[in-house]
C-alpha cells in the first residue's frame, strides 16, 4: 500500500515540476519579492517590516495560485490523456490512486514554498550586508530572523488544506468549476470566524443555526495567518502552531477521505 502510494507520489511531483505553469508562478513570486527590497527603500526605518510582510504576502498568494491549479488537475488531466483508464486496469486500488496523487501535490506545494523562503531569505540578507550598523542596530527584528519559518510553516498547512479542497471538487467537476469552489472556500475560510458572532448581529434562530452549522463545516483558516504576529515580533507559541496543524491534519484526513468515496463510486465508462 504504501509503496503504490509513494511510487504515484514521486510521479505526480515529477510531472508537477515539469509544469511551466508552476515555474511562472514562482517566478513572479520571487520577482515580487525583489521588488520589494525597492519599494522598502522609500520607507525609512519601515523597510525591513515591509519586505518581510510583502514576501510573506507574495508566498502566501502565489502558494494559493499553485495550491488551486495543480490540486484541480487530479482526475481531468487523467481523462484527457485517456491514462485513467490503464491506471485503473493495474492492480491499484483507487484510494492508493487518491492519497498517492494529494501526496504528490503536498510535495510540490512544500518545494515551491521552500523555493520561496529562500528567495525572501536571500532578499533580506542583501539587505542586511548592504545596511549600515546603526541602522540594523534599530531594527525590531533581524533582517534573516528564524522565526519567519513558523510563518511559512502555517502558510504550508493552510495550503495544504487548500489542495485537499481542489482534490475533492477535482473528483467529481470540472477544471474550472473545481477552481471557483476552491477559491470561494478559501475565503469564506478566512473569514468563517466571523459566523461565530453572526447571532450577536440578527436574532433568527433558524439564521444562527445556519451559521453555526457553516462555521463547523467551513475550513477555519484564519488561525494560520500569523503573517502580522511574525513581522511585528509578536510571539508565535509551539502550542499554537501544534494545535493548528493538528485542525489541519484532521480536516485534510476528512476531505481527502470524501475524495476517495466521491471517486471510488466514479464510473469512468
Amino acid at each position: 500500500m504504501m509503496r503504490s502510494i509513494g511510487v504515484i507520489a514521486l510521479n505526480v511531483f515529477r510531472e508537477s515540476v515539469r509544469d511551466k505553469v508552476l515555474y511562472n508562478l514562482v517566478f513572479f513570486a520571487i520577482v515580487l519579492m525583489g521588488a520589494s527590497y525597492l519599494i522598502g527603500q522609500l520607507t525609512a526605518g519601515q523597510d525591513v517590516k515591509l519586505i518581510k510582510d510583502l514576501g510573506l504576502a507574495a508566498t502566501s498568494i502565489f502558494g494559493l495560485f499553485i495550491a488551486v491549479f495543480i490540486g484541480i488537475g487530479l482526475v481531468s488531466k487523467e481523462v484527457e490523456k485517456r491514462s485513467i483508464y490503464s491506471l485503473l486496469a493495474k492492480p491499484i486500488e483507487r484510494h492508493h490512486l487518491v492519497v498517492g496523487k494529494y501526496a504528490g501535490l503536498v510535495l510540490t506545494l512544500a518545494v515551491n514554498l521552500a523555493v520561496m523562503a529562500i528567495a525572501l531569505y536571500a532578499v533580506l540578507g542583501y539587505m542586511a550586508w548592504m545596511a549600515p550598523p546603526l541602522t540594523a542596530a534599530g531594527w525590531e527584528r533581524p533582517a534573516l530572523d528564524p522565526v519567519m519559518l513558523k510563518a511559512f510553516l502555517m502558510t504550508f498547512c493552510e495550503l495544504s488544506i487548500v489542495t485537499a479542497i481542489a482534490v475533492f471538487f477535482s473528483t467529481f467537476s470540472t477544471p474550472i468549476l473545481s477552481a471557483a469552489f476552491t477559491f470561494a472556500l478559501f475565503v469564506a475560510g478566512r473569514f468563517s470566524t466571523d459566523l461565530r458572532n453572526f447571532n450577536q448581529v440578527i436574532e433568527s434562530p433558524v439564521a444562527n443555526a445556519l451559521t453555526t452549522a457553516l462555521y463547523w463545516v467551513l475550513p477555519n483558516l484564519s488561525p494560520f495567518d500569523v503573517r502580522a504576529q511574525v513581522v511585528h515580533g509578536q510571539p508565535v507559541t509551539a502550542s499554537y502552531m501544534a494545535l493548528s496543524a493538528g485542525y489541519a491534519v484532521l480536516y485534510i484526513g476528512a476531505l481527502v477521505a470524501a475524495a476517495v468515496a466521491v471517486f471510488s463510486r466514479r464510473d469512468f465508462k
